[in-house]
């Protein structure tokens, strides 16, 4: 997908209505409140593959970068934030809200937009070890953790 594929999608997120309950589509999951996106995820079949997964990282990273000028000239600088509490919080069996729980599970930081009444989040999940690497997007108006 390009980077303008990327941002429809997004403008979409920011003015769709949310669904009344959890549903599943394509790449992402909307329920009460928000919708989240996978915008490039790992591919299991890459594992035996190290230039592919490689190639895959940079332009994942390449991907984040561009999106993250983007929106910065849209919306001014983002405030990046830690997940670092909330997953502590998550692990203590605390509930995170649902818009949050999985992107907290898979980044340790996202940079974050308030946009009227609606947040937009931007999480990039590296592994430490190895070529891993995703990058997921949340619009929701449900405050963050």
């Amino acid at each position: 997908m390009t980077t303008a594929h990327h941002l429809r999608l997004i403008d979409g997120m920011r003015t769709r209505e949310f669904p009344a309950e959890r549903i599943r589509s394509g790449s992402g999951v909307s329920g009460p409140g928000y919708h989240t996106v996978s915008l490039h995820a790992d591919i299991d079949h890459w594992d035996d593959d190290e230039a592919g997964r490689l190639e895959h990282r940079a332009q994942c990273l390449a991907e984040h970068d561009a999106l993250l000028t983007l929106f910065t000239g849209r919306w001014g600088e983002p405030q990046a934030i830690s997940l670092w509490s909330a997953q502590e919080r998550m692990m203590a069996g605390e509930e995170i809200p649902e818009a949050w729980a999985e992107t907290v599970a898979g980044c340790e930081y996202l940079q974050l937009w308030r946009i009227e009444d609606r947040w937009v989040a931007m999480g990039l999940y590296l592994e430490e070890e190895g070529p891993g690497c995703e990058l997921s997007v949340v619009v929701t108006e449900i405050d963050p953790p």
